[in-house]
């Protein structure tokens, strides 16, 4: 009696082991399917977000935005302070826009873009640029002068390190130094503030000028490299007596790798969509001096040399066709289009200097 009690119990225990395991295998099926269905929504909210994110601000008025600022500050448009304003602008717009400051990001969609955060880095290099001209040679009457103690400061937090995430994060460092352009501003256009200003003078234009030409030369060759090109060994030329360090070979071949195509190509469009604002704010407060030199219509030859870099790309990739191939080469084009620009920029230094 008692066997068979015992074995109809475990008959019973088994049964319902099976169909509690029936019953899991749905219930499994089912928490997989929602994981699943989870996942892929957040994938793609991902995606949406990186591709809402992935967009280069629109341009802004110099002048308006600079006049729109004195009015809120009940403050006067003195010499300086349009291209004060459009600086401390353009250090906001990479900080403010879309998605905020990508550069250090660590968390999905920001850690896998790189075309915004080359372009952020292109604005960077010329807010850099700015704020040493700004430092060493705008609000300095010469060489002797002591230099502004709100532009001391603000050229060092502009040359922080631009993918720094923790302690302290880059943005932060950036904003400081909006904060001391600001003070400084604020003091330039104080007539109580004689410690403060900005020399437009036609040397002066020339120092900053010759940093943009640096960079745009820089930038053409590394556009240029994108197909590889021979080319010859021209470190010493125009000096006998030159020498250098080590030795280097008379040829060589320099081609941008790969995966750095797109990368040279947005930070180009970063650091023209900027110097095309600085241009134009240039233009207000070195009028005199332009007009003077009969130069303003160079200076408008460079701004209208450089808009087409900032032409919509249709393709969603940046295209690398070989030279005369079937395919477009959009680095060779940008290249074009900053040569020119350069080229333009030395004519006017010229001109600064002889008209």
């Amino acid at each position: 009696m008692g066997w068979k009690f015992w074995q109809r119990a475990t008959a019973s225990a088994d049964a319902d082991d099976i169909a509690d395991k029936i019953v899991e295998k749905p219930r499994l099926h089912s928490t997989l399917k929602s994981a699943l269905i989870g996942l892929g929504v957040l994938a793609a909210a991902v995606t949406a977000l990186g591709w809402w994110w992935d967009t280069e601000p629109d341009y802004f008025d110099v002048r308006a935005t600079a006049l729109a600022t004195a009015n809120s500050k009940q403050q006067q448009v003195v010499t300086g302070y349009i291209t004060t304003t459009t600086v401390i602008e353009l250090a906001d717009t990479m900080l403010s826009k879309r998605g905020g400051y990508l550069s250090n990001d660590l968390l999905p969609p920001g850690v896998w873009m790189d075309n915004i955060p080359e372009w952020e880095f292109g604005v960077l290099t010329l807010l850099r640029d700015t704020a040493r001209v700004y430092r060493n040679d705008f609000s300095r009457s010469q060489s002797q002068s002591s230099e502004d103690p709100d532009l001391a400061e603000a050229e060092a937090k502009f040359f922080f390190d631009n993918n720094s995430w923790l302690l302290p994060q880059s943005e932060d460092q950036y904003r400081e130094g909006i904060e001391y352009f600001q003070s400084y501003r604020d003091r330039l256009a104080n007539p109580s503030e004689a410690d403060a200003q900005f020399y437009a003078r036609a040397d002066n234009l020339q120092q900053w000028l010759a940093a943009v030409e640096t960079r745009l030369g820089s930038l053409s060759q590394r556009l240029s490299a994108s197909v590889g090109k021979r080319q010859l060994n021209t470190d010493l030329a125009g000096d006998s007596a030159a020498t250098q360090a080590t030795s280097s070979p008379d040829e060589q071949v320099v081609k941008t790798p790969w995966l750095q195509i797109d990368n040279v190509f947005y930070e180009t469009r970063g650091f023209t969509w900027a110097l095309i604002h600085m241009l134009n704010a240039i233009d207000n407060d070195f009028a005199d001096v332009l007009d003077k030199k009969n130069a303003r219509v160079s200076l408008k030859q460079i701004i209208r040399e450089l808009e087409p870099t900032q032409e919509t790309l249709w393709s969603p990739m940046v295209l690398n066709g070989d030279g005369f191939g079937p395919l477009a080469n959009h680095s060779l084009v940008m290249a074009s289009h900053i040569s020119r620009a350069n080229a333009a920029i030395i004519d006017l230094r010229t001109l600064l200097t002889q008209g």
